[in-house]
């Protein structure tokens, strides 16, 4: 009997996940259409670009790239929905990661804990958004937890392919194998002190860990030129940030896990920044002295944390996400620690009671853009919306052979198919070479070089007017070679309007 309402609760879990993903429906993010032209390019016969004709790795994310590719070829080629398609395969893959969180909990002897953590990723606003917003940030995190499940059972072979698949999913899942590694290296050189001519790590293990990655190393090195993904370069070259932004938005975020901000406002940050630590410090310590080896598990959100802050990228929401299920699984564990100190299980039901209902309040029953659905209040769209329709008065415009040039390339090439003139740089390499620009160009992050624009000459050109506003705008040899075709109202980003230009 105990085993059959363990499962159904599991199910519910399940569930729960899957309708809170399928409920909102897609609203999907610029950059998921970026990794949508490229399947569908793939699928029309042009090899794995984003400009046919052009060979440049502006995605991060070639497993998910091909996994949507495998898929639209299922359900109609290149016109498959893909928005649909993600946000199913996501679905699904955050439904499975409700279940590994239970598994990896039990395993480390926490089941409690692993129950409440699986009921916030549930629901929890940072995991819904990018899953329905067609982001690989779910198939990341299930490969991830993955991963933590079969070392944690001492599944060996199927960690490393599992981590394989990860790190070929999303770069950033180096900073969980790292330590994964490092411990492996550990442990076996350990048991073997005495025979040190063995092989500390499997035959088995290094293969299905090795392949994937050298497979598709060695297509990118021959087809690209390097396997190093250019958006990578692209973006360290053209943002223009703080020394201290990133880890102000890390600690802003990890005082902030169940969004208790939102309820209580900013000064919960302060209570955040100490409470949730503490707790995640309290449940680590004790499964560190029962459990040596789960060190690397217990140390991934930290290191992602120290990783970020030092490099100091412009922290996309998405890469906020995956460093949270650990976190979860942490601080619920510090509230088992407490019930089991006082003999009493009020912290973990206090602490879920009070999880949940802060976590719910990052859900809107009537979002102000998008369909009317309940949806995360996060998953705003309003600028893909404003792009959507810039795409459309564009659509009976550009002819083929036409260039469109845009600091935002997502909505704009997938929709209009146009071949793109990245001004960022992420699959037009040519553009780093104009950046970084002069600190008085910049209104905004995405601000467009007036040389890149002047050199190359688009043909058309769309921007959110604070991204031109002391570039483009500015520049007599701009305006006088191009003329505003239209302006869409927005005051996004504290712009005044999307504007659409057209070279004469």
């Amino acid at each position: 009997m105990r085993l059959k309402k363990a499962f159904q609760l599991e199910f519910l879990i399940v569930l729960i996940a899957l309708v809170a993903r399928l409920l909102p429906g897609p609203r999907t993010i610029d950059d998921a259409y970026i990794t949508f032209r490229y399947s569908q390019n793939l699928l029309n016969g042009y090899g794995f670009v984003y400009n046919p004709g052009e060979a440049v790795l502006g995605t991060t994310t070639p497993l998910y790239t091909l996994l949507m590719a495998g898929l639209g070829l299922l359900t109609g080629g290149s016109q498959a929905p893909f928005p649909i398609l993600a946000l199913i395969v996501n679905a699904i893959a955050d439904g499975l990661t409700c279940l590994l969180l239970i598994r990896l909990a039990e395993a480390l002897g926490y089941r409690r804990a692993g129950l409440a953590t699986a009921s916030i990723w549930a629901i929890a606003p940072w995991s819904v958004t990018f899953a329905i917003g067609g982001m690989e940030t779910s198939l990341l995190i299930l490969l991830g937890m993955a991963t933590f499940y079969f070392y944690s059972i001492d599944k060996l072979v199927a960690a490393s392919l599992c981590g394989s698949l990860s790190l070929l999913t999303r770069p950033d899942a180096l900073l969980l194998l790292i330590p994964l590694i490092i411990e492996r290296f550990r442990r076996t050189l350990v048991s073997n002190r005495h025979n040190l001519s063995r092989l500390p790590i499997t035959i088995p293990e290094i293969g299905v860990f090795v392949i994937p990655i050298a497979v598709w190393g060695i297509y990118a090195t021959t087809f690209f030129g390097n396997p190093i993904p250019n958006s990578l370069v692209a973006k360290a070259a053209a943002y223009h940030l703080p020394s201290e932004a990133g880890i102000v938005r890390l600690l802003q975020h990890y005082a902030t896990p169940f969004l208790g901000h939102l309820t209580f406002g900013t000064w919960w940050i302060g209570v955040g920044l100490i409470l949730f630590p503490v707790l995640f410090g309290l449940g680590a310590l004790k499964l560190f002295r029962e459990r040596p080896s789960a060190w690397p598990i217990l140390v991934y959100p930290w290191l992602y944390m120290l990783t970020f802050s030092v490099a100091n990228p412009l922290l996309f929401r998405w890469y906020l996400t995956p460093p949270l299920t650990i976190y979860f699984l942490g601080i619920f564990m510090g509230g088992e620690r407490l019930a089991s100190d006082i003999k009493s299980n009020l912290p973990p039901i206090i602490l879920i009671t009070i999880a949940l209902a802060l976590t719910l309040q990052g859900w809107v029953i009537h979002p102000d853009h998008g369909p009317d659905r309940p949806t995360p209040q996060m998953a705003y769209i309003q600028l893909e919306l404003h792009y959507q329709r810039a795409a459309e008065i564009l659509q009976a415009q550009i002819q083929p052979g036409q260039v469109l040039a845009a600091g935002d390339i997502g909505v704009l090439g997938y929709v209009t198919q146009a071949h793109i003139l990245d001004t960022l740089g992420l699959i037009t390499p040519q553009a780093s070479k104009y950046y970084p620009l002069n600190d008085s160009a910049y209104a905004a992050n995405y601000a467009i070089a007036s040389d890149l624009i002047n050199d190359y000459r688009p043909d058309f050109i769309v921007f959110p007017e604070i991204y031109g506003r002391k570039t483009l705008l500015e520049d007599p040899m701009f305006l006088k070679s191009y003329d505003l075709m239209n302006t869409i109202p927005t005051d996004i980003y504290g712009s005044e309007g999307m504007l659409i230009f057209v070279r004469h």
